[in-house]
């Protein structure tokens, strides 16, 4: 079902509850979260600490079966796949950008960036192509053959962006992807996240604390208390 504008759901949540635990030590992580995101939409998710932002994401990220709900992603029911199924999913659907990097540290840039294809069985020649063009992509064209610790941590970000591109998901989640980087970097992580949902249409999902990295967005969801308490559009021109 398209939304009001036309644009195709990529992401439908509806009634979606998370409890850890049983019994009277069980935490409700999400209380019956509902969300709609079209394909290329640019979001930003925010909240304080415990307030349900993180579990929400893992759910997204295909990460964690919820305790109940629907959550279908690019048309597909995925809140009852199995752990198999999920990271099929996730290897098709999903790109993922996190904090810390996580690059290998003893193989190159473009050795990274391959390796999501190469366990998706692409051929060598093909991943050595692609690698190198996504990696031109991010701005690093002189660098790909640097190994992490030879590269900055904005350029370490913009690795790891290249990294979640390989396999072409249609979407990009990043958790708090500007946290260990400097002023000057992060403007440069989120300007690349714009560019590559205005230019090359993905939808793009941040969790973030910081209202100066979710104000790049386009709509941005507050949760608090495993709830969603605010859902509105971004100021525009608050960031670029």
């Amino acid at each position: 079902m398209s939304s009001p504008d036309g644009t195709e759901p990529l992401i439908e949540v509806k009634d979606m509850t998370k409890v850890y635990g049983e019994g009277p030590a069980s935490v409700q992580a999400l209380k019956g979260v509902s969300l709609t995101i079209r394909r290329g939409e640019f979001l930003a998710i925010m909240g304080p600490s415990g307030s349900g932002k993180s579990t929400f994401m893992h759910l997204l990220g295909c990460l964690d079966h919820p305790s109940s709900g629907s959550y279908r992603l690019a048309g597909q029911e995925v809140s009852g796949l199995t752990r198999d199924q999920l990271a099929m999913v996730r290897g098709r659907q999903i790109g993922f950008v996190f904090q810390s990097f996580n690059l290998l540290s003893r193989t190159s840039a473009r050795e990274n960036v391959e390796l999501p294809m190469l366990y998706a069985g692409v051929a060598r020649e093909a991943r050595d192509a692609r690698a190198r063009s996504i990696l031109e992509q991010v701005g690093l064209a002189e660098r790909m053959d640097h190994k992490p610790n030879e590269l900055s941590g904005g350029q370490q970000q913009r690795v790891a962006i290249a990294r979640a591109l390989a396999n072409e998901a249609p979407l990009l989640m990043a958790d708090e992807p500007t946290g260990n980087l400097d002023s000057a970097s992060s403007v440069e992580i989120m300007t690349l996240f714009q560019h590559l949902n205005r230019e090359n249409g993905i939808t793009v999902v941040v969790v973030t604390h910081a209202n100066e990295i979710a104000a790049w967005s386009g709509r941005i969801v507050t949760f608090r208390d495993g709830l969603i308490v605010d859902d509105r559009p971004a100021k525009e021109g608050s960031a670029a």
